[in-house]
C-alpha cells in the first residue's frame, strides 16, 4: 500500500468507516498513521469519539487525525489576491482593502475547502508519517479536489502573465519619468504566486503516482451503484488517478432462518456483487460486511479492519 490512501464515493457509502478502521489497523501495525478528514461535514471525530481540529491530534498509538480546515486554504490563497490586488495599485487600477475582501468573500476563492485539503499532501507527504489515510468528501467534492491542482495552476500561471503585463506598463511609464530602474524587489509576492503554483504542481503529481497514492472506491450492493461507479472511475481515469481497489459495503453475508425479507436482501446483494464483478473484472474487489446500524467504536472498527486487505 502506498504512503498516502484515499477512500471515495457517493455519501452516505461508509467512506469514513473505510478510513478509519485502515487508518487503526496501521496504526496497530506500528506505523506511524495520520487519517485526514477533506470532507467539509466531518465526521471523522465522531467515529473515535474524539475531537479534531486542523492540527494533528492524537486518537490512540501511532495514531493521529485531523480535519481540514477551509480557513486554512483561504488564508493562503488570499495572501496572493491581495499580493495581485497592490500591483494594480501600482498601475493606476483603484482596489480598496475593502474591494479586495468583497472580491475574495464573493467567492474569488475557489475551492478554500479543496485548497485547505491539498495542504495535508505536501504537508505530510515528506515528513515522519508513514501512512496518509485520507477520508475523503462525497464525489463532487472530491472531483473538484482532484481536479483543482490543474485548476489552480493554470489559473496562477495566468495571473502571472497578467502581473507581468502590468509591470511593464507601469515600468515603461515611470522610465518616461524618472529614468530606467529596477521598480520592482524581490520580496513583492513574485514568489509567493509561483511557489503556490509550483506546490499545486507538486499535487497534482502526488495524486497521479501510483507508487505514492492509492485511491479506493466504496460502495453499496445496489442497482445504480455500478453505473455510479463506473463514471466515477472512468472520470478518475480521465485524470491520470489511480484506482486498483473497490470495497463493497454492508453486504448482508448470511439470511436467518425463517426471514423471507433477509432472505430476499441476501439474494439481491449476492446478484450485485456478481455484476460489480463482473463490470469491473480488472480490478480487486473488497466485500465487506453489514455491520448493523451502529458502525462506529472500536469493535466495529476493528471487525471491518480485519476484512479490508491492506
Amino acid at each position: 500500500m502506498p504512503k498516502f490512501v484515499l477512500y471515495g464515493g457517493k455519501g452516505g457509502v461508509g467512506k469514513t468507516t473505510c478510513a478509519a478502521a485502515t487508518a487503526l489497523e496501521l496504526a496497530g501495525r506500528g506505523e506511524r498513521t495520520l487519517l485526514v478528514s477533506t470532507d467539509p461535514a466531518h465526521s471523522l471525530g465522531d467515529a473515535f469519539d474524539v475531537p479534531l481540529t486542523g492540527e494533528p491530534t492524537a486518537i490512540d498509538d501511532d495514531l493521529w487525525g485531523v480535519e481540514a480546515d477551509p480557513e486554512q486554504g483561504q488564508a493562503a490563497y488570499q495572501e496572493i489576491v491581495a499580493s495581485l490586488a497592490a500591483d494594480f495599485r501600482d498601475a493606476g487600477i483603484a482596489l480598496t482593502d475593502e474591494d479586495v475582501e468583497r472580491l475574495f468573500q464573493a467567492g474569488f476563492v475557489p475551492g478554500s475547502d479543496e485548497i485547505a485539503s491539498l495542504q495535508f499532501f505536501l504537508d505530510y507527504a515528506d515528513d515522519e508519517w508513514d501512512r496518509v489515510v485520507f477520508d475523503t468528501a462525497p464525489t463532487g467534492h472530491t472531483l473538484r479536489l482532484l481536479t483543482l491542482p490543474d485548476v489552480l495552476s493554470e489559473s496562477l500561471s495566468t495571473a502571472t502573465k497578467v502581473r507581468g503585463e502590468v509591470r511593464r506598463l507601469v515600468d515603461t511609464a515611470r522610465s518616461m519619468v524618472m529614468g530606467p530602474a529596477a521598480f520592482w524587489g524581490k520580496g513583492d509576492g513574485q514568489d509567493e504566486i509561483e511557489a503556490f503554483r509550483d506546490r499545486m504542481d507538486r499535487v497534482a503529481g502526488l495524486l497521479r503516482d501510483p507508487e505514492r497514492t492509492d485511491f479506493r472506491v466504496v460502495l453499496l450492493p445496489e442497482t445504480l451503484a455500478i453505473e455510479e461507479t463506473r463514471r466515477l472511475v472512468d472520470r478518475l481515469e480521465s485524470y491520470d488517478v489511480p484506482v486498483e481497489t473497490l470495497l463493497v459495503n454492508r453486504v448482508l453475508e448470511t439470511a436467518e432462518d425463517g426471514c423471507p425479507r433477509c432472505r430476499d436482501r441476501y439474494e439481491s446483494h449476492q446478484r450485485q456483487l456478481d455484476r460489480i464483478r463482473e463490470a469491473f473484472s480488472d480490478r480487486a474487489i473488497q466485500v465487506l460486511p453489514d455491520l448493523g446500524p451502529e458502525a462506529y467504536g472500536r469493535d466495529a472498527l476493528e471487525r471491518l479492519a480485519d476484512r479490508i486487505d491492506i
